[in-house]
């Protein structure tokens, strides 16, 4: 019980401030554990296609400050996190994925292995291959079409495409920034999720690779009174909420 109500007073604990204390320190210790506990997020496939960029750099928070279109936010932060998202190093994430699968099952002809343990490796050896290959968007509406034709007779999974990787990878790392979120409210320390930015600029800061994408800034720090903007306002429950 004592855990359900840790995780219910973080989520309520957790607001976005706008306006922190300047005069209070955060230890980027505690931030970095914070963003070990969001490693351990949910993420498709487990193929973790993110990375965590965590600034404690006074030159890099006041750069990134202008680049967050100076919103108080950015300005008052102690620290900040950026999470990016690195679909480009799917083989990568493969290779780490097919080497701890053999290590854990052991080297042994492929006809020794269980089933469960040919259906693993072979998820990352050749279903992820199929679903991340592509080539200038074209291969992933081949298999798109493909897809489609088999989900007339069947269910299909339909996400191929290469604009509905690129969600896939994002949700993944939302799911991340939400995690590192909720571990900072159970340490009293404060965040905001900031999507006022110029993320091409963020790129350049941060010297990221040009197929790297930003999924979210996300400030750090201890709250003003006058940070937090009022009450929680959200669409009645009744409006939103369907069961079936």
């Amino acid at each position: 019980m004592k855990n359900t109500t840790s995780l219910i007073n973080a989520i309520n604990y957790r607001r976005s401030v706008r306006v922190y204390d300047e005069n209070k320190e955060i230890d980027s210790e505690i931030v970095k554990k914070c963003i070990q506990q969001a490693t351990l997020a949910p993420n498709s496939s487990n193929m973790q296609l993110w990375e965590f960029h965590h600034i404690t750099s006074k030159k890099i928070l006041a750069e990134l400050a202008i680049a967050c279109l100076g919103q108080s936010a950015a300005t008052t932060a102690k620290e900040m996190v950026v999470i990016v998202v690195r679909k480009d190093v799917w083989k990568q994430r493969v290779k780490a994925h097919i080497s701890y699968l053999t290590q854990l099952f052991g080297v042994k002809p492929t006809n020794e292995y269980s089933g469960r343990e040919k259906f693993a490796l072979n998820y990352y050896k050749k279903l992820m291959p199929f679903v991340y290959s592509d080539f200038f968007g074209v291969f992933g509406y081949i298999k798109y079409a493909i897809s489609w034709v088999t989900g007339l007779f069947k269910p299909s999974y339909r996400q191929l495409r290469k604009s509905d990787m690129r969600i896939v990878a994002h949700k993944s790392a939302g799911l991340a920034a939400q995690t590192f979120m909720l571990s900072m409210a159970a340490e009293n320390y404060d965040t905001c999720p900031m999507e006022g930015s110029d993320t091409l600029r963020i790129k350049k800061i941060l010297k990221l690779p040009s197929k790297s994408e930003v999924n979210m800034v996300i400030s750090c720090g201890i709250r003003k009174p006058e940070g937090v903007y009022g009450e929680r306002f959200r669409i009645p429950f009744e409006s939103i909420y369907k069961q079936w």
